[in-house]
């Protein structure tokens, strides 16, 4: 009896294990079904032949994460909707949110995974259907939020692939210039045209693409993480800013806080910048017209009661544009839903003496700055 139990035991044990390789490897087809509409909020100037800034604040949800193809096709029509109000020309700078880039996490996951009630329970799921690959990147974790930075790290091959590809493609189609927004990678780098990444610390980074689909400069690492990425990835110096020249002039990237600091600024000045452009994200719903919370961590000791929307009207690009060379800016922001992360944030473009924010209003906008 003892020994029919234990062939029982191993025989239901290598069952289960089969089963649990089989679920690993299944991936189902899935179907795309998304709002491809978007409208222009404002347009401001006219063409003078020097090209444009033009903002894409997007409406993204899980589903669009499903494949590189779902993601192309929506911002496809974003830029469609773009080139039928004639924003497109080989000048055109197109800048997209912080993080687009990072939720390639999710392509080719499990249904499970998008059927997630929150961000917590899809990590789960994401975990799960990759354990060789978790494990092995547990091993070289180097965050102290390890099973964040374990599941970034384990794909980080997969999503720089798939983010060339995807928005080095669209600038390539479309010839014009993209700023990717931003990803989170570890230790990325360019090596003859080819976004690569390395095993240390992971940073968010944004790249921008030439009308011929190759990245200009090396990715922007971000200067001063925020306080929901800092225990994930690493800080870059200041010295690590630049500025990459493009058809409308020289243009510096500031990923999200970088914007707060007057520091930040300084590199970009020395290297000559005449554009701006910040790539945000604000997670959580109703939070624009909240009250500030003080951050970024070296503006607390100057909190009041903002909003946080005024917050970053008085301390971000609008403020401290007029304190450098540049003759323009725009800072994107991302909205939707994404495992009940929520969104926030109004885009804004800005001039030396002039700027304007997007109207709070469902659905993607579209912001366009001549210049």
């Amino acid at each position: 009896m003892l020994k029919l139990l234990h062939r029982t035991f191993w025989l239901l044990l290598v069952t289960l294990l089969i089963a649990y390789g089989a679920w690993i490897q299944w991936r189902p087809a899935s179907h795309f079904l998304s709002d491809l509409r978007s409208s222009l909020a404002f347009s401001l100037g006219s063409d003078q032949g020097r090209g444009n800034l033009l903002g894409i604040q997007p409406e993204l949800y899980r589903a669009d994460y499903r494949s590189p193809l779902h993601l192309h096709r929506k911002l496809a029509a974003y830029l469609d909707q773009a080139q039928a109000e004639g924003l497109l020309n080989p000048k055109t700078v197109v800048v997209l949110p912080e993080h687009i880039g990072t939720w390639l996490v999710a392509v080719g996951e499990k249904r499970e995974v998008f059927a997630a009630r929150d961000l917590a329970e899809a990590r789960i799921w994401l975990g799960l259907s990759h354990p060789l690959e978790l494990i092995r990147a547990l091993l070289a974790n180097q965050g102290t939020a390890r099973f964040s930075d374990a599941l970034l790290r384990m794909k980080a091959e997969q999503m720089a692939a798939d983010y060339q590809n995807l928005f080095g493609g669209l600038a390539e189609t479309y010839g014009v210039t993209i700023v990717a927004g931003s990803i989170v990678l570890p230790e990325p780098r360019v090596e003859e045209g080819m976004l690569q990444v390395g095993d240390g610390p992971l940073y968010n980074v944004s790249l921008v693409f030439g009308s011929d689909g190759m990245p200009l400069g090396q990715p922007q690492r971000k200067v001063l993480p925020h306080r929901d990425e800092d225990s994930f990835t690493a800080a870059a110096s200041d010295q690590a800013l630049q500025v990459v020249t493009t058809p409308a002039g020289r243009l510096g990237v500031l990923i999200g806080t970088d914007s707060w600091r007057a520091e930040s600024y300084a590199p970009l000045v020395a290297q000559q910048v005449e554009l701006l452009a910040v790539p945000a994200f604000l997670h959580g719903n109703d939070h624009w017209n909240g009250t500030w919370s003080g951050t970024p961590n070296d503006l607390r000791s100057r909190a009041r009661e903002l909003s946080e929307g005024e917050a970053w009207l008085r301390h971000s690009l609008p403020a401290q544009l007029q304190k450098t060379p540049a003759r323009a800016g725009v800072a994107v922001f991302m909205r939707g839903q994404l495992w009940g992360l929520g969104s926030d944030g109004r885009s804004m473009a800005v001039q030396r003496d002039n700027r304007q924010v997007v109207d709070e209003a469902p659905g993607a906008r579209l912001l366009n700055l001549w210049l």
